[in-house]
């Protein structure tokens, strides 16, 4: 059987290359096929796997620079099929590609938003008066370059390679230790048997949201994970979209969720929360697996 990775396109984004990343890795592991399936965007690649469309989705889902990918932790929650299986970090080098002269002559930068965020100090810096246009991928305006020759976008070296277009500057990321977090998604356990054994996780993401706003309403379930000491190593809060105030909240933690304290929290978790969804549990894969 060959398996089919949704993910953002069109080819050359930084989440395609993340999962070129995971699918060379799946097959050196396991011998597992698999090919990519590119989707125009992050909602659009989730809901595929989700309708059956593919078996799993590469998404991005926290950046060092810029924080969380928030499109991502909202369809995450809409979708209840749908279980992390890993995760994986990706360094991020950012390139302004374009087929303009000189810098001086560039007057519209296209980019995804992350990748617009991420560079915005060299942008101000380099092209302070240049018109900024948000695309839905680092890589959807690269076809247009050739004939507007005062357009550029920030995507990937690699990318300017496959679209065999010129880099006028490299490394304009703000910070040099640019990295994004992504998650392989699947619905529930369905690639789990295609994939090396995991005895166990090392992090459990889960959202709930609450019953009520009122003062103290999210000590509780803080105090239930530091009661066991068990390590929160992100937590992020996102609009339910429902009232203005109200909220749902995301955690990453440093836990198996079948171990005895992890049960134990999520029982006690589910007494104080209105929805409490467990998004999976999972290993991060290193950098050097990818070699």
């Amino acid at each position: 059987m060959t398996l089919s990775i949704a993910h953002l396109g069109p080819p050359g984004t930084y989440t395609e290359q993340a999962s070129v990343l995971y699918l060379n890795w799946l097959t050196k592991s396991t011998g597992v096929e698999a090919t990519l399936s590119p989707y125009p965007t992050i909602p659009q690649s989730l809901r595929a796997v989700a309708d059956g469309k593919d078996h799993l989705a590469v998404v991005p889902v926290e950046n060092s620079i810029e924080g969380s990918v928030t499109t991502t932790l909202d369809t995450l929650w809409q979708l209840d099929s749908l279980q992390i299986q890993l995760a994986l970090v990706l360094p991020i080098v950012h390139t302004l590609i374009s087929c303009a002269s000189s810098l001086d002559k560039i007057k519209t930068v296209y980019s995804h938003p992350q990748a617009l965020a991420q560079c915005q100090g060299w942008l101000e810096r380099f092209l302070p008066t240049v018109q900024i246009i948000i695309s839905n991928s680092t890589t959807e305006a690269l076809q247009r370059l050739e004939q507007e020759t005062t357009t550029a976008a920030i995507a990937s070296s690699r990318a300017a390679q496959l679209y065999n277009l010129p880099i006028l500057a490299t490394g304009i990321n703000d910070y040099p230790e640019n990295c994004t977090r992504f998650w392989v998604v699947s619905q529930g356990d369905a690639i789990a048997s295609f994939e090396t054994s995991k005895v166990t996780t090392s992090h459990t993401s889960l959202a709930f949201s609450m019953p009520a706003n009122t003062p103290g309403a999210l000590v509780k379930p803080l105090q239930i994970f530091a009661q066991r000491g068990i390590n929160l190593s992100r937590i992020e809060s996102r609009p339910t979209k429902r009232s203005l105030g109200e909220y749902l909240f995301f955690m990453d933690l440093e836990a198996d969720v079948n171990e005895a304290q992890m049960q134990s929290a999520l029982a006690e978790l589910t007494i104080h929360t209105e929805i409490l969804k467990i998004l999976g549990a999972y290993n991060v894969l290193p950098i050097d697996a990818f070699s």
